[in-house]
C-alpha cells in the first residue's frame, strides 16, 4: 500500500528563495502598475523559476499492514476453583482461542491470572492485561475478553477506557448463586493476658433469614458454639490465655445451596501482652550471685521486681544499732498470704529458713504452685543443711531433694539428652558445633533422684538444672550458686542471660517454649511442620484453607523434633492436627484472603466496564462463547450472541520513494520559451 504527499528539497536556503520571490513580486507589481506588455508572461516565468528553486517532490510510502491484537485473560484465581468453573474457564478459553485464530489479520494472546504468592490483593485482571499489552500500541488493540466469575478487585476508575478497545466479559458460574460467608469485624490487635477480648463478626447469607451456629476455637481447641442471627453484627468475648499470638477461629455452619465452605471460616490473631510481670525475689543471704539475679530481672522493662534479702531472723538479738537495720519489717503476711496469687514468678535465691516464714506460708507456696504458679529455686550450701527449704512443705513440689552432700570442685555444665531437645536449652550459644565451650562452675549440691526433666548435668553427671510440672504449675531448680561466674565471663562465660530468661518464660507457660509443642509455618510456598519431643514418627493431618484433608507422617531427627514439609499453594489458614490432639496453625498470605471472601459469581463489577467500552457481557452457562466479529472502530462492538473486535488497520512504513514534480531542465526550457514569447510580444 502507498500514500503520496508533497514535499520540497530547495536548491537554496528558504530565506534566499523568499528574497528572490519578493524581488520577483516587486518586478511584477511595477509591470502591472505601468501596464507594461508581457507582464503576465514574465510573472509566469518568474513563478516557474521560483518553483524550480523550491524543487517540489512527491513522496510515496511503502506500507506493510500489521495484525490487530486480541487479548484473552483467563481468571484462574482461587474463587475460580469452585464447582464447574475450572471446566467452564478451560472450555471457553480453548473455544475462543480457536475462533479468534480463524480470523485473518488478528494476533491472539492468552494471559492466565492466578493468585499472587504471598500477597492478598484479590484478583487483578486489569493489571494482568496491562502487563500482557506492554509491548502493544493501543492503535493495534482490537479487543479484550475477560473469562472470570466477576470477582475482580482492580476495576480501573476509567472503567477500562484507557485500553482503547472493547472489553468483553464472559462470566463463569451461574446467575443467582447463593453462598453463606463469615465476615470478621473489628477486633483488637493486642489484649492483656488473663483478660477477655471482644471480637465482632457477622454471618452473611443474602436472601436468607434465621440464625446460624458458629463454632469457636481458640489456639485450635474447641471453645464455644454460639447461635447468631443471619446478616446482623454479632460480638464474642474470648479469653487471652498467654503471651504472643492467640488465634481465634470462627466457623459458621453450612447453609442451603452453599457453593463452598471455604469462606464459612475466619481466623483472627490477637497478640497477648502481659501488663507487667510481677516477680518476687527472696534472697536468703548476700552472695556474689544475688546481684546477677537482680540485674537480670531489672534489665527487663516489663518486669516489676519485688526483692527482699533476709539478713537476720526476727528473734535474733545481737545489739545491732537501729540505724543499721531495715526501716521496714519484712511484709510476710502481705506477700505470702494476701498477694501471693498476684505474682507471676517467685524466686528463692539461697534462701534459708530462719523463722521468718511460718510453716503455713510454705504450705501457701506449695498450693500456689499446684494451682498454676511458677517457682524457681536457685540453691547453694544452705539447701543441704538442716534449715533448708527442703525441710518445709515446699518439699512436696520440689523436683529434687538434697542428700546432704556439697560438691566443691570445678566442673563444666553439660547438656543432657533431654536438655538438647528441650526448647529452653536448644540453640543456646555453646550448644552448636563449633561454639566455644562454656566456662566452669565451682560448686554443686548433690540431690537424689530428680523428677521432671534434667536439662544440665554437672559433676559426675549429677542433675544441675531440673524442670518439673506440679499440678497446674511449674518448678525449676538450679543446683549451684556459682551461675554468676558466667555473668563475669569466667573462662569465656556462658549464656546465663538467655538461659535464665527462657527458664522464667517456660515457668510462666510461654507457648514457644513448650517441649511438646506442634509448630507450623508457611515459607517459600511450603508448609513446614515440626513436633517437639518426638520419640518416633508422628501421625498428623493437614487441613488446607479449602477444607481438604491430607494425612502425613512427621519423621523425627536426632534432636527429637519430628518434621515434614508439603507444598502450600493455597492462600489462607492451614491447620495441622496430630493424633494426640495437638493443633498448629499457619497462614499463607492472609488468614482471611480477599479472594475467598465472596464466591458467588456476579456481573455487577464488570457490567459498567462493558458499557463504557462498548463491549459485551455474557454468561457462559446460558449462551456459551459469543461469536467474534470484526467491526469498525467506534461502532457497536457487542450484542446478544456476538462480540466485536475493532479493525484498527495499523501499519509500518518499509520505505519512501521520491518523484520530482518539476525537473529543472524541463522548467528551464519552458521558461526560456515563455521569455521568447514575451520578447516577441514586446517587439511588435
Amino acid at each position: 500500500m502507498s500514500f503520496h504527499t508533497l514535499a520540497f528539497a530547495p536548491l537554496f536556503p528558504w530565506p534566499v528563495i523568499a528574497a528572490l520571490g519578493a524581488a520577483a513580486l516587486l518586478l511584477v507589481g511595477i509591470g502591472v502598475w505601468r501596464r507594461a506588455s508581457g507582464t503576465v508572461l514574465r510573472a509566469v516565468v518568474l513563478a516557474m523559476l521560483l518553483a524550480m528553486l523550491a524543487n517540489p517532490r512527491l513522496l510515496a510510502e511503502n506500507r506493510t499492514p500489521l495484525a490487530d491484537v486480541a487479548l484473552v485473560v483467563a481468571d484462574e484465581s482461587p474463587s475460580q476453583a469452585i464447582g464447574d468453573r475450572p471446566a467452564q474457564t478451560r472450555a471457553a478459553t480453548d473455544e475462543l482461542t480457536r475462533r479468534l485464530g480463524q480470523i485473518k489479520g488478528l494476533e491472539v494472546r492468552i494471559e492466565r491470572v492466578g493468585a499472587e504468592p504471598g500477597a492478598d490483593r484479590g484478583t487483578r485482571l486489569f493489571e494482568a492485561a496491562e502487563r500482557a499489552l506492554a509491548d502493544v500500541p493501543r492503535r493495534r488493540l482490537a479487543g479484550v475478553a475477560l473469562i472470570t466469575d466477576g470477582r475482580v478487585h482492580d476495576v480501573p476508575a476509567d472503567l477500562g477506557r484507557s485500553l482503547g478497545a472493547p472489553v468483553h466479559t464472559l462470566l463463569t458460574g451461574r446467575p443467582g448463586e447463593r453462598d453463606r460467608r463469615l465476615v470478621p469485624g473489628a477486633s483488637p490487635a493486642f489484649a492483656l493476658v488473663g483478660e477477655n477480648a471482644t471480637l465482632a463478626f457477622r454471618v452473611e447469607d443474602q436472601g436468607a433469614k434465621g440464625e446460624a451456629v458458629v463454632a469457636v476455637r481458640v489456639d485450635g481447641k474447641p471453645f464455644a458454639a454460639i447461635t447468631v442471627p443471619l446478616n446482623r453484627d454479632a460480638t464474642l468475648e474470648v479469653p487471652i490465655l498467654h503471651a504472643g499470638a492467640n488465634v481465634v477461629e470462627l466457623e459458621a455452619e453450612a447453609g442451603p445451596g452453599e457453593l463452598s465452605l471455604v469462606n464459612n471460616r475466619a481466623a483472627l490473631s490477637i497478640s497477648g501482652v502481659r501488663n507487667r510481670l510481677k516477680v518476687l525475689l527472696v534472697s536468703g543471704e548476700p552472695h556474689a550471685g544475688e546481684r546477677t539475679w537482680r540485674n537480670l530481672l531489672k534489665s527487663d522493662p516489663a518486669v516489676d521486681l519485688v526483692h527482699f534479702t533476709i539478713l537476720r531472723p526476727p528473734e535474733k538479738d545481737d545489739q545491732t544499732p537501729i540505724r543499721e537495720m531495715s526501716l521496714i519489717s519484712f511484709p510476710v503476711r502481705e506477700l505470702f498470704e494476701e498477694k501471693l496469687s498476684e505474682f507471676d514468678l517467685i524466686i528463692f535465691d539461697r534462701y534459708r529458713r530462719r523463722g521468718v516464714l511460718a510453716p503455713a506460708y510454705y504450705r501457701n507456696l506449695a498450693r500456689y504452685v499446684q494451682n498454676g504458679g511458677a517457682l524457681l529455686a536457685a540453691v547453694g550450701p544452705e539447701f543441704a543443711e538442716a534449715d533448708g527449704i527442703a525441710e518445709s512443705a515446699l518439699a512436696d513440689v520440689l523436683p529434687a531433694l538434697p542428700t546432704g552432700a556439697k560438691l566443691e570442685r570445678e566442673f563444666r555444665p553439660r547438656l543432657t539428652d533431654a536438655g538438647r531437645r528441650h526448647p529452653v536449652m536448644a540453640g543456646l550459644a555453646g550448644t552448636r558445633p563449633g561454639d566455644p565451650p562454656w566456662g566452669s562452675w565451682m560448686r554443686q549440691i548433690e540431690v537424689g533422684t530428680a523428677k521432671g526433666a534434667t536439662l544440665l548435668s554437672g559433676i559426675d553427671d549429677r542433675p544441675l538444672v531440673v524442670l518439673d510440672r506440679v499440678g497446674e504449675g511449674r518448678v525449676a531448680m538450679v543446683l549451684s550458686d556459682t551461675l554468676w561466674l558466667w555473668a563475669r565471663g569466667w573462662e569465656g562465660g556462658g549464656p546465663h542471660a538467655e538461659m535464665t530468661r527462657r527458664l522464667a518464660h517456660w515457668l510462666m507457660k510461654e507457648p514457644d517454649l513448650e517441649e511438646s509443642a506442634l509448630l507450623a509455618s508457611v515459607d517459600g510456598g511450603r508448609l513446614e511442620v515440626a513436633a517437639r519431643g518426638a520419640t518416633g514418627p508422628v501421625d498428623a493431618t493437614i487441613i488446607a484453607p479449602d477444607g481438604a484433608q491430607t494425612p502425613i507422617w512427621l519423621q523425627p531427627d536426632d534432636q527429637g523434633v519430628a518434621r515434614a514439609s508439603v507444598e502450600a499453594a493455597q492462600t489462607g489458614l492451614w491447620r495441622v492436627a496430630t493424633a494426640d490432639g495437638r493443633v498448629a496453625l499457619a497462614a499463607a498470605g492472609q488468614a482471611n484472603p480477599v479472594e475467598l471472601a465472596e464466591l458467588a459469581a456476579t456481573s455487577e463489577r464488570l457490567a459498567p466496564v462493558a458499557k463504557a467500552t462498548g463491549g459485551a457481557l455474557a454468561w457462559l452457562a446460558e449462551g456459551g462463547v459469543p461469536e467474534p466479529k470484526r467491526v469498525a472502530p467506534g461502532s457497536v462492538a457487542g450484542g446478544p450472541g456476538w462480540m466485536g473486535l475493532e479493525e484498527k488497520g495499523d501499519y509500518v512504513v518499509d520505505g519512501i520513494r521520491e518523484i520530482a514534480l518539476a525537473p529543472a531542465l524541463l522548467l528551464a526550457l519552458f521558461g526560456l520559451g515563455l521569455l521568447l514569447a514575451a520578447w516577441r510580444n514586446e517587439t511588435r
